[in-house]
């Protein structure tokens, strides 16, 4: 019947007795809108003499073509029934490069007989929803096989392959029912890790891993990008078979090899919040001044370092410091610790600095709070300052606030005799329980005992609350406070200073929330009496997100990645699948998800992928980064960990975790955090 229109029928499985089909060897194979996505990339694949089994591609229902009958396909390639046959899905949808599909469609094994064989392409037919085609190959017996990855998804590396392997086919790999030895090679084959397992206990040899690295280039090659492969080495001949190939639909973002280091951890007790944009110009921006002036003075880093890298910035809302400026991350050889790599000038330069500040900084520090307490107790209210008196007063306070983070910086670093305890805490926290004792208001405490301000952290748009009680204490740490935490008091009530004048400014223009979406210099100038900009309305402040992580990152195209801390695997989380750093609630699957749903399940599970767009993240006790699911999750942006040992056990339903996808940390987070000065 070859040669003939015949077009196909399929009113059940019993019905299908005929159709029309294409040899993986005709070149309209490769066509992905005939004969699927999956289909096409092994007729490809071997058109390019890669090792491909045989078989035909079923053409969609109510196609009309040219082509072999579907029983005399059938009839060939199982040697009339005696061979059994592997049926599977090949959607237009699938095996893209915008979305795998991953495990969405049916695929039926080890497929025997002629009435069985219609059965199974029923079975495939009706997982979807759209009509699709179907490919047909024999059934082949791996000794081992798994899922070979032309690049890291995980880890975001294109100079690196990852395999899972376990014993028999691929099929109980990509299904998620049983976790596989991982391997992790150079582009060339070279063993760099394996993952669990002795290396008496691998599943594949050398010179088996050297063939996979070679299919993976050359699928590369053939493809033009990394691809997804499932592969086998047959149990009886040990040829190595390529089941599937389809590219990676989801690469973990990675970092450029000289990037930054950044971090919360310096910065966030200062500014802990999601800051607007001019809260970042008021109060970031100085900071970053301050700090990079203080570490010029010591010599700490290069001139021209500190004039184009920020010490402190933002990083979605968030403030965030460079930890390798403020001298927070170790050199990666400890014997670079014993070398001093400043240049003799500038060493003897830093050391006559240094040596001068440590003498002279107690009264600089003095002079700089008594400027700065004058200035603010001499300040007419906000509401008497002309539109002069505003912008000089705006102009006063930020350059106040660079000096004062710099001689803070300073004071931190070289006055180490300071009597230890006194800090503005300890002083606020006092004030506050005697205001408290007095029966005073919140505003009335501040007017009264302004260093409560310590305990708050600096907004434009939120109301001053202050704890709901203080502290009595009578030791050293109520006591005169050190230089540092002086002139920390004093950033705060700069700051303090600086959001009243910013309200006097929203108060003749519009409202606050609105002003605080502002840069600096549109500020100075509406409150110069200057019109406000046209998009004012249409800005939006930045989304409450998910807490940074400790230490991080960015991408070229401003990602968050996680520094993996090799520390971390194997305890309280487990193994980064899909990076995204998220925090939900705790779901087992029952009942209605709550809005921010973290899934734990005790195995990777394919019936959970209708679920996966309606959850925050997702922990699995087992499973591999190279499930199907998994693949879905990358897609989807998804966090996932697996290997989470007794997960289901430890985080109950309703527990609040943080995870991330990138380095497997899962912790336990408070349903309410209680502040410590509360």
């Amino acid at each position: 019947m070859h040669g003939e229109d015949i077009e196909v029928r399929d009113d059940g499985p019993r019905t299908i007795t005929a159709g029309v089909t294409l040899p993986l060897t005709d070149p309209r194979a490769q066509r992905a809108a005939l004969t699927g996505g999956k289909a096409a990339s092994l007729a490809k694949a071997a058109g390019a003499k890669l090792p491909v089994l045989p078989g035909f591609v079923v053409l969609p229902p109510g196609t009309s073509h040219r082509g072999q009958d579907l029983r005399e396909a059938w009839r060939q390639l199982s040697d009339d029934g005696n061979t059994p046959l592997i049926v599977r899905s090949s959607s237009a949808a699938e095996d893209t490069e915008e979305s795998s599909m991953a495990g969405q469609f049916t695929s039926v094994l080890d497929v025997r007989g002629w009435d069985a064989f219609r059965g199974a392409l029923h079975t495939v037919r009706a997982s979807s929803e759209e009509p699709m085609a179907v490919l047909v190959q024999p059934m082949a017996r791996s000794r081992v096989g798994g899922v070979l990855f032309g690049a890291d998804p995980v880890a975001g590396r294109t100079d690196r392959l990852l395999i899972s392997v376990v014993p028999g086919g691929p099929d109980s790999l990509v299904s998620g029912e049983q976790p596989g030895t991982e391997f992790r090679l150079t582009r060339h084959g070279r063993l760099l890790r394996t993952e669990p397992g002795d290396p008496a206990d691998r599943l594949l040899h050398p010179a088996e891993l050297h063939r996979l690295a070679a299919l993976a280039r050359k699928t590369r090659q053939v493809f033009g990008r990394p691809q997804d492969m499932e592969f086998g080495f047959d149990e009886q001949t040990d040829e190595l078979w390529l089941f599937q190939s389809r590219p990676i639909t989801a690469m973990a973002p990675r970092p450029a090899r000289r990037a930054r280091l950044l971090g919360p951890g310096p910065v966030a007790e200062t500014l802990p919040g999601l800051l607007r944009p001019l809260e970042e110009d008021l109060w970031v921006v100085p900071m970053a001044h301050g700090l990079a002036t203080a570490l010029d003075l010591g010599g700490t880093a290069a001139r021209h370092t500190l004039r184009t890298v920020p010490v402190v910035s933002t990083v979605t809302g968030r403030a965030v410091a460079d930890l390798a400026l403020l001298g927070m991350v170790p050199p990666r050889h400890r014997w670079l610790a014993l070398l001093n790599p400043l240049p003799s000038a500038r060493r003897l330069a830093a050391a006559w600095r240094v040596g001068r500040l440590r003498s002279s900084l107690p009264h600089l520090a003095t002079s700089l709070q008594a400027d700065v307490d004058r200035q603010l107790s001499e300040a007419p209210p906000p509401a008497e300052l002309t539109p002069a008196g505003l912008t000089a007063a705006l102009r006063w306070s930020r350059s106040a606030l660079v000096a004062l983070h710099a001689q803070e910086a300073l004071a931190g670093a070289l006055l180490t005799d300071d009597r230890p305890g006194a800090t503005a805490a300890a002083a606020a926290l006092a004030a506050l329980h005697h205001g408290r004792t007095e029966g005073l208001t919140d505003a009335q405490i501040v007017a009264a005992r302004p260093e409560v301000l310590a305990l708050v952290p600096p907004s434009l748009t939120e109301p001053l609350r202050l704890p709901a009680r203080g502290v009595a204490g009578t030791g050293p740490g109520t006591g005169t406070l050190t230089a540092r935490e002086a002139l920390r008091m004093r950033v705060r009530w700069v700051q303090e200073f600086q959001a009243a004048l910013v309200r006097e400014v929203a108060s003749h223009s519009v409202d606050v929330a609105l002003i605080a979406l502002l840069r600096w210099p549109e500020l100075v100038s509406v409150a110069e009496g200057g019109p406000l900009p046209a998009d004012l309305a249409q800005r939006q402040p930045p989304a409450e997100g998910t807490p940074l992580p400790d230490a991080f990152r960015l991408t070229d195209d401003g990602a968050v990645v996680a520094r993996r801390d090799p520390a971390r695997q194997g305890g309280e989380g487990g193994q980064g699948v899909s990076g995204g750093r998220v925090e939900g609630v705790v779901w087992d699957g029952t009942g209605e998800p709550p809005e921010d749903a973290v899934l734990i399940v005790r195995n990777l599970d394919p019936t959970l992928a209708p679920l996966l767009p309606r959850l925050t993240g997702l922990i699995a006790q087992t499973g591999s980064p190279l499930s199907h699911l998994a693949v879905l999750a990358r897609e989807l942006r998804l966090a996932v960990v697996t290997g989470a040992s007794g997960a289901v056990d430890r985080y109950p339903p309703g527990t609040r975790v943080l995870l991330d996808g990138a380095t497997g940390e899962v912790s336990v987070r408070e349903h309410a955090e209680q502040g410590a000065l509360s």
